[in-house]
């Protein structure tokens, strides 16, 4: 799916926080400036999320109260690291968690996600989005929003 601004970007999460449920696990991949944040702001709406969304590169994980509870997570810092930093108590806690650079952490990714990658089109701000889902409850997420 093609996405032409930033609004898009975050008309789409705010559309997929609707279908999300505690316990939920997002993935999000792609190079640097594609969108990953713009996303989660989109997500954090959709979540009823109050406060202003900002990378969580230097602190790993910022919380987020709303509707359900929003763990924004940046683990790019943890590349080359094997260290569990609780990821549990966020994967398996009562919100929705969004890990950018999840590749970094995939030994300790739970088997049920949505893994969501962006990536540049060539066109101006356009994007693609790709949506893998894991598990029946998020291929049933997916089928919501085609």
């Amino acid at each position: 799916m093609l996405l032409r601004t930033e609004n898009d970007t975050q008309d789409f999460a705010y559309r997929l926080a609707k279908e999300l449920r505690p316990n939920d696990v997002l993935t999000l991949e792609g190079q640097l400036g594609v969108g990953k944040t713009t996303f989660t702001k989109g997500l954090a709406k959709g979540l009823d999320v109050k406060r202003n969304i900002s990378s969580p590169t230097f602190t790993i994980v910022k919380e987020y109260r709303g509707r359900l509870p929003l763990y924004h997570m940046d683990v790019y810092r943890l590349e080359n690291s094997m260290e569990d930093i609780g990821f549990d108590d966020y994967f398996f806690g009562d919100g929705i968690t969004v890990i950018e650079w999840a590749s970094f952490i995939e030994d300790f990714l739970p088997k049920e996600r949505l893994d969501i990658t962006l990536c540049y089109t060539g066109n101006d701000n356009q994007r693609e989005i790709t949506l893998t889902p894991f598990g029946e409850h998020f291929e049933q997420v997916v089928k919501a929003l085609s």
